[in-house]
């Protein structure tokens, strides 16, 4: 019996991604009854190190870090964290549960995801038949012009995809999403012409919503329990309602989409944090 052929040209071994940064988002409550047991100036210690974790600018943050208090009794707080390397942003994880508060702390939810550029962005060329599709003139300058305004842009966008940088907009959320495989309606059966037209769709209503809303995607296949991520930021929170609910309307969220839990934030230092969690007051 022959022995398998090893393939030649293998990448050397290595956990960080060959594109893009891994991303985790993290969730926490805090444990009122074992704050309660830390003295006034543990607590104040204690948000006075929170403040210094979760600082974007510290020496041990990762490439990307926000933080953010969450809405409602799913956590009290959140942080999300990209970066090349995974043990980096286990590592910040690891210093919040190491720190003062740490006892107090429970991580009530966390997600694990990956940078990509979907299989659906256009290239120019799939661009420019889109736009044959929708009865633009070929020959016209306009055609031309938008074709080319793509193509300078595209890899403008593709860098935001990989390397995003985060908006200071005040509001966001998060939630995890599949697609779905039912007998009539299995995504992943359904021919690829036909889901990269109701992504076409998808990402029609998402630019509708420019300079209000904006969100990164994540993809979790494999890493976690659920398939993609969607973080949305917006400049006020009824744009996080209004464009989820215009979205819901596509055929790629109305026939395949299953959703997870949301969670509301508002985008908060660890100062503001801890302020507002009455830590030390």
């Amino acid at each position: 019996m022959s022995a398998p052929v090893r393939p030649s040209n293998l990448p050397d071994p290595s956990i960080e991604p060959s594109s893009g940064w891994h991303c985790t988002h993290m969730f926490y409550s805090l444990d009122r009854q074992v704050l309660s047991q830390l003295t006034k100036e543990q607590q104040r210690s204690g948000a006075e190190e929170l403040e210094q974790i979760l600082c974007p600018q510290a020496d041990h943050a990762t490439l990307r870090m926000q933080s953010f208090i969450v809405s409602g009794h799913k956590a009290d707080f959140g942080m999300l964290m990209f970066d090349t390397d995974p043990l980096k942003i286990d590592a910040v994880h690891q210093r919040l549960l190491a720190s003062t508060l740490g006892p107090a702390l429970k991580a009530v939810y966390s997600f694990v995801s990956f940078t990509e550029i979907s299989e659906y962005v256009p290239s120019p060329e799939q661009y420019a038949e889109r736009l044959k599709l929708g009865g633009e003139d070929t020959e016209s300058p306009a055609f031309a012009a938008k074709v080319a305004a793509y193509e300078k842009r595209l890899p403008m966008m593709n860098r935001q995809r990989l390397t995003p940088e985060l908006p200071d907009w005040p509001s966001m959320c998060f939630y995890p999403m599949n697609k779905s495989r039912v007998v009539g309606a299995n995504w992943f059966t359904t021919p690829y012409s036909a889901r990269n037209s109701m992504m076409a769709e998808h990402a029609q209503s998402g630019m509708a919503f420019a300079g209000r809303a904006t969100q990164v995607i994540t993809v979790s296949v494999g890493v976690d329990d659920w398939e993609w991520g969607v973080t949305l930021w917006a400049r006020n929170p009824d744009y996080l309602k209004d464009i989820v609910y215009k979205m819901r309307f596509d055929e790629a969220s109305a026939k395949y989409g299953e959703f997870g839990q949301f969670f509301v934030g508002y985008v908060a230092d660890g100062k503001r944090i801890a302020e507002h969690c009455c830590i030390g007051a």
